[in-house]
């Protein structure tokens, strides 16, 4: 097994703009480092083999909390330790970033890098010996997914804890090129391909995410092997406003270690809409979202099990938050 970085040139710039310059004059064999926790190990496995990497832990533009004008900004390059202590991040992010691996790699881990985490899968994600006795698979060269060898598309696994809650919150971000920025919904930064799974271009930098102030319940569950540096077997992050006792509007359910971007399950948001938050209802919306979503046996443990598990997990975090409400509403009750 490899051990050792493959060479590279290696770029720190101090500005945005250096950054943004370096990344437009490299070629495609360039790649950005946040944190590292996750490009660097792919180095070694050899899934990369970079000519250049620029780093951005000196880019201060990129780092840092703020509230102002009724949003909560979040630079790409702040460490996840920080968005956990921060009290200006809303609670359900703080926890959601909690979940992330271990202490260890939120210490080194980027909130933008968590974001644009690449797809994981099985027949990559080992020592580069395995994969030439093995065969390479679609996303490391070869011509075959061997995941769903008859089909032709990439089926490696989305697997960031932040940006199911982060989406389930309205989030937008911001994204700068040489040649200016631009602002989108955070969702629309995902593409459902294992391979090209980001929608910015190759010379855009995610530079910051926007989180509005808006009324809402939010919350993220996370079902993984151990308690902690595991990635979710399942993740399911659920928001709503609550309007009228019983009443629902603006459902989102957010799904992520199923697929090869985070997936919105659109029929059991319009579901809960129309029925509200009961415990007849939340069973039922569980049940269309588990129905709605395929698994590939491709990641931790089989995809029957996670199948399973994908209604378990949206009933859980649910069921949290009709309870949060029901105990604020009691509380309001009381004053």
């Amino acid at each position: 097994m490899t051990t050792h970085l493959p060479t590279f040139d290696y770029r720190r710039p101090t500005s945005l703009g250096e950054a943004v310059r370096l990344i437009s004059s490299g070629g495609s064999s360039t790649v950005v480092m946040a944190g590292g926790t996750d490009l660097v190990p792919k180095m070694k496995r050899r899934q990369l083999t970079p000519s250049t990497v620029i780093s951005l832990s000196r880019v201060t533009e990129m780092q840092g909390i703020r509230y102002q004008d009724g949003a909560t900004t979040i630079g790409s390059g702040t460490l996840l330790r920080e968005v956990v202590a921060s009290r200006l991040v809303p609670e359900p992010l703080r926890l959601a970033a909690a979940t992330v691996a271990s202490p260890h790699v939120r210490n080194t881990a980027t909130i933008g890098g968590n974001l644009c985490l690449d797809t994981r899968c099985n027949y990559i994600d080992m020592p580069e010996g395995w994969r030439i006795a093995n065969g390479h698979c679609l996303k490391d060269g070869g011509d075959t997914c061997w995941v769903a060898p008859r089909q032709e598309r990439c089926w490696a696994v989305h697997a960031s804890d932040v940006s199911p809650i982060a989406i389930a919150m309205h989030t937008n971000v911001r994204l700068v090129s040489e040649t200016g920025e631009r602002i989108i919904p955070l969702e629309d930064l995902y593409a459902n391909d294992g391979i090209n799974n980001l929608t910015k271009r190759r010379d855009e930098l995610l530079v910051e995410l926007k989180i509005p102030s808006i009324e809402m319940r939010a919350s993220y569950y996370k079902l993984r092997r151990r308690g902690a540096i595991d990635f979710a077997l399942v993740g399911a992050a659920a928001s709503f406003a609550l309007e009228e006792a019983g009443s629902a509007e603006d459902v989102r359910i957010v799904l992520t270690g199923i697929a090869s971007a985070p997936v919105r399950v659109f029929e059991a948001e319009q579901f809960l809409v129309a029925e509200g938050l009961s415990p007849g209802s939340i069973v039922e919306a569980a049940g269309i979202a588990g129905s709605c979503v395929r698994t590939q046996d491709n990641t931790d443990l089989g995809s029957r099990y996670r199948k399973w598990m994908i209604p378990v997990a949206v009933q859980r975090v649910l069921e949290g938050l009709a309870m949060n409400t029901n105990e604020r509403s009691a509380d309001r009750g009381t004053d």
